[in-house]
């Protein structure tokens, strides 16, 4: 249930929403979880816009985009964060309609501390987040067969 945030200067992105629904269905995708509405209301992008200026390299130059993944801990192995990478990149170049941005695109993976991932007001740990997980599929999955 990643959190990703995206920096860019005003203007970079045409559609802001739904580059926030591509940035979040991409990482939902790699990380490989249950299609659940645990993990699809929980798997959010925000973008963030910056004014001309906020946001420079040593040379001054401002078309750069950071976006930044928070995942509990171990919730990428490493393939899993070559393509979070690779994909989001792609997804930022796409919406920016600009092939060179991808050189200027800097994707940070972060992982939260064991326990240190609140949902509903709880913090949670890996353990405790598999089985609500599991509950809600079992839910479901009774749901379905009763109806």
């Amino acid at each position: 249930m990643p959190m990703i945030d995206v920096y860019a200067t005003v203007g970079t992105f045409a559609d802001k929403h739904q580059l926030a629904i591509d940035i979040a269905t991409t990482v939902m995708t790699v990380e490989q979880v249950p299609n659940i509405p645990m993990f699809r209301q929980n798997t959010a992008a925000f973008i963030h816009e910056l004014p001309e200026g906020d946001l420079a390299n040593v040379n001054g130059e401002s078309n750069y985009v950071r976006v930044q993944v928070l995942t509990n801990a171990g919730a990428l192995d490493r393939a899993k964060q070559l393509a979070v990478v690779e994909q989001l990149t792609a997804v930022i170049v796409a919406a920016a309609g600009d092939s060179a941005i991808g050189d200027r695109t800097w994707v940070l993976l972060t992982e939260a501390p064991e326990g240190g991932w609140g949902l509903k007001g709880h913090a949670n740990t890996n353990e405790e987040l598999v089985a609500a997980a599991r509950a809600e599929i079992a839910s479901l999955q009774a749901a379905k067969a009763s109806s």
